[in-house]
């Protein structure tokens, strides 16, 4: 099968059918086999009704439902798995991504690329979101060294082995880009056409952000510490340790030349305590390299493609 279109779905049940009739159209022209798979996670509306519905009237129509709200990464999770398209489409079931783009999203791919991310441009969301956002953006873009304008955006293409190799769970799905960058796939990026939302709500607080932060920490200790954790913890603790030993050799040097007492200095039980910090860093550091030599090892390397069977 040529496409496979994976849409997430939590009480959208108004938005559905102009889904499905707006993603017709914009794959008619190309004459692709392709499937459309809605993954309903926990919809507390008439969403599965709806995708019952479609399912029955047309055959390219797939429906996955969860008996409860499991978040959107395991809904991407479920629906990679069953996708059957050598290249993956996901989008957002609101109808805030324009499916008239997709085409140019094939035609990217196409091109060698392997994650085709969309850039919401203009965005058409409050302040109170694009503000944030554009933080939060700056920072991945940052820290990761993966150059997109907008990570959270829910419009991507994959070729299948990209959704094959990359795993996501709890919020990650915002960085599947960076993990798929770190695993050597090519990512790229083009602008997207964003629509006001029609219906419904958006079903994410300002909370997101905090928890994106914490996301961003887990995937950059994934994807560059995994199996060096001591190259991180080492890193703090020799800090730690240097900046102690420095500020304690200073007092004894001042206990020397008769500057008593430091006893009761509090620069001396920072001195101190900065040591035993940098000390514990250093342990914790050891100890997960311990761990991560002991653990069942993936490879840390990814083959793109190999040529000729050996022999005579």
């Amino acid at each position: 099968m040529d496409l496979s279109l994976v849409i997430p779905v939590y009480n959208e049940e108004e938005s559905l059918t102009q889904l499905h009739r707006e993603i017709h159209t914009a794959l008619a022209p190309l004459g692709l086999t392709y499937e459309i798979i809605f993954v309903d996670d926990g919809s507390t509306d008439g969403s599965w009704s709806v995708i019952v519905n479609l399912a029955q009237e047309d055959p390219h129509v797939r429906g996955i439902r969860f008996r409860r709200n499991f978040g959107k990464a395991a809904a991407l999770t479920a629906g990679f798995r069953a996708a059957r398209g050598r290249y993956v489409i996901t989008l957002d079931a609101d109808l805030q991504d324009d499916p008239a783009e997709i085409p140019r999203f094939l035609s990217t791919l196409e091109e060698g690329w392997d994650v085709v991310s969309g850039w919401k441009f203009p965005r058409r969301d409050p302040w109170t979101k694009t503000v944030p956002s554009r933080i939060f953006n700056w920072a991945t873009r940052t820290l990761t060294g993966v150059h997109l304008h907008d990570f959270n955006c829910g419009f991507k293409a994959y070729r299948a082995e990209v959704v094959r190799e990359v795993r996501i769970y709890g919020m990650l799905y915002r960085y599947i880009a960076v993990l798929a960058h770190w695993r050597g796939f090519r990512v790229t990026e083009i602008k997207v056409h964003h629509r006001p939302r029609r219906y419904g709500k958006s079903k994410f607080g300002v909370g997101r952000f905090a928890v994106g932060f914490f996301d961003l920490i887990t995937v950059l200790f994934l994807t560059q510490y995994t199996w060096r954790p001591l190259h991180l913890f080492g890193s703090l603790g020799l800090t730690s340790l240097g900046l102690g030993t420095l500020i304690n050799l200073y007092l004894t040097l001042l206990w020397f030349t008769g500057h008593r007492p430091i006893g009761n200095r509090p620069l001396l039980t920072l001195g101190v305590l900065l040591m035993i910090i940098g000390v514990q860093f250093i342990s914790f550091g050891l100890l997960g390299e311990m761990i991560a030599h002991m653990a069942p090892r993936e490879d840390e390397y990814a083959v793109r493609e190999e040529i000729g069977q050996g022999g005579e």
